[in-house]
């Protein structure tokens, strides 16, 4: 017969970081998702690498938002 310790596993109350449901995960486990939004996020693209401009004076951000523009175009993705 087996030991109730070999067969309980140690759990913790999560809230899902994108529904903001209530669910059980495994005590290490390093999940941030519920299992229902888990799937969904497995969807999304992830994310676009950001491009950051320094800039130290307002005629170096004039250039800079520029160039920006060049590199952006015009219109959006919404």
């Amino acid at each position: 017969m087996e030991n109730l310790n070999d067969v309980l596993v140690p759990m913790e109350l999560k809230y899902c970081e994108r529904c903001g449901g209530l669910w059980l995960r495994e005590s290490e486990a390093k999940e941030i998702y519920c299992p229902g939004c888990r799937l969904e996020m497995v969807e999304l693209p992830r994310g676009k690498k950001r491009r950051v401009v320094v800039v130290n004076s307002v005629d170096e951000l004039e250039g800079c938002l520029a160039e920006l523009t060049a590199f952006c175009g015009e219109g959006g993705n919404a």
